[in-house]
């Protein structure tokens, strides 16, 4: 079977939220498409507490509880069957899925007999790459739909070489028209 995984499309990461990601309101309607194309689909969320570590980095942003940290209201959430929070613990910062604290994704995902994992969302660099990265040590095989995620850098040299670096890992890279 295959998944699709949707990254923290959080309002906090979208225009106007604390740590916004230029252009991140661009993939809600692709990753909207998308859904239909799937049997299981999954979300994360940063859920941070209020005084995190993490926020030693970062500006405030997606703490639990918080208007922020709710999925976009953009994205079709009656299609998603189940939600992974992320990032809960006071010194967690919670970049990959596969650090959800309210249930095991890997566990999950096997249970359901999931064997393809496509992954969309909010920001490449960190939480996307990331999750790719864990999703692959777990065994499954990680598809990155591009036009689907939100890259915090804006410099094409950049995202070229985040992709590169995950194609060289054994990701695969596709545009949604590809499914």
């Amino acid at each position: 079977m295959k998944a699709l995984l949707i990254v923290d499309v959080q309002n906090d990461f979208i225009k106007g939220g604390t740590l916004a990601v230029e252009n991140a309101e661009k993939v809600i309607p692709v990753i909207n498409g998308l859904m239909d194309k799937f049997e299981l689909i999954i979300a994360t969320q940063d859920w941070h507490p209020e005084q995190s570590a993490h926020f030693d980095k970062w500006p405030v942003h997606c703490a639990a509880g918080t208007q922020g940290a709710d999925l976009h209201p953009g994205l079709h959430r009656d299609k998603i069957d189940q939600i992974f929070l992320k990032g809960t613990g006071n010194k967690d910062d919670g970049y990959s899925a596969f650090e959800a604290t309210n249930l095991d994704l890997a566990a999950y995902l096997k249970k359901k007999s999931v064997s393809e994992l496509y992954i969309c969302g909010v920001a490449l660099e960190f939480c996307v790459k990331s999750s790719a990265l864990d999703a692959l040590k777990e065994g499954f095989k990680v598809i990155l739909i591009s036009d689907a995620i939100a890259t915090f850098s804006q410099e094409e040299e950049r995202v070229n070489q985040e992709y590169a670096e995950l194609k060289k890992s054994g990701i695969k890279v596709i545009l949604s028209n590809q499914i």
